[in-house]
Formats: structure tokens, sequence, C-alpha cells
């Protein structure tokens, strides 16, 4: 697959979020909100069950997801924020089977290929430029900690599993512009 950009403005993540709810394609847009606030890559993210998620008991959704992610074999938890459990309780009276991402045919999660269909279909329709994918979204997590400067960039290194700050830079596709505007942002005097 080719290289993927980040979706660089927040006005075009919610686009596509908005996408999917105006249609109530509710599965979709629950990929849209947790791809991008869980900055799973799209073959961990579609193996998320119902039980990772929801506590049946408890009627109530986990405040944390934890996933073994699968490139790298390492556990990681990650904190809920207030707009998941939004999502999957729009999605949730639709459930197919034990996965949040259902096929329509099978007792399986969609596939890779149809995740990116997906998203390409609805990039294309709202007119967002450039090379997003279901990988756009964890590089847009990313990107926007990056650039809001309230994320040190040691832990996006260690939520993106990189093993160097360069690395990072070019993972997230730091351009030239994003670099003028932190040396013209910073107002010291």
């Amino acid at each position: 697959m080719a290289a993927t950009e980040p979706i660089r403005s927040k006005k075009h993540l919610k686009k596509l979020a908005d996408y999917f709810l105006a249609r109530q394609e509710y599965r979709n847009h629950a990929l849209v909100i947790l791809g991008t606030y869980t900055a799973l890559r799209i073959s961990d993210l579609l193996q998320i069950k119902w039980a990772d998620v929801y506590d049946e008991e408890r009627q109530a959704y986990h405040t944390h997801l934890t996933v073994c992610e699968k490139k790298t074999k390492k556990t990681k938890v990650i904190a809920l924020n207030k707009e998941a459990p939004h999502a999957l309780q729009l999605c949730r009276p639709y459930k197919r089977n034990s996965f949040v991402f259902a096929s329509n045919r099978d007792d399986k999660p969609i596939s890779r290929e149809q995740a990116w269909r997906i998203v390409k279909t609805a990039v294309n329709d709202i007119g967002i430029e450039g090379k997003i994918a279901c990988h756009s979204f964890r590089k847009s997590w990313g990107y926007h900690a990056w650039t809001s400067g309230k994320v040190s960039p040691v832990v996006i290194m260690d939520v993106l599993n990189h093993s160097s700050y360069d690395m990072t830079r070019r993972y997230l596709g730091i351009t030239q512009d994003d670099l003028d505007k932190a040396y013209l942002g910073m107002g010291l005097f």
C-alpha cells in the first residue's frame, strides 16, 4: 500500500466523521473516531470486540481499551476519551457479531481492504485531497498531538512505538510550513 498522509485539518477530520453520521453509517463513523483517537493501526483496530469496550454486566463502556498490537506484539492500554463511547453507543444497537467493526456477511470484522474502500469513497465524496487512507487516522492523531504543542514528542514516540525523534517527524510528515509556524508563533516578548 502507498504511503499515506495525516489529515492535517481538524475541519476535514470532523467533516469525514460527520459524513458517516449524516448517512447513518454508525460503524463507519466509529471507525473514524476510534481510528483517530486510539492511534491504532487498522489491523489492530478491526480486531476490537464489543467485550473490549463494553461491560455487559455493568452495562457501561470501559474507560480503557487493552490491545496486543499485531506488528509489535506489545500490549497497549489506551484511555478512551468521551468521543469513543458516544460513537460506539450509536453503532451498538446494530451489533451484528462480537466485532465492533463487523462485516455484513459473516462473523468476522470487515477486511482492511473494505475499510480502505469505505474511507477512500468518503474522502473522494467530500473532497479531501492527499494520500488519505485508514492509516491516516493514526498519523492524524500523531500530527495533531505534535502540532498542538500539548503532548511531549517522547509521549508521541511511545504511542506510535517509534525508536527515534527523526522517525516520528518523518512519519508525521512535518513540513517546513509546520516549522515556520512554530518559529513565527513563538510570542516570547
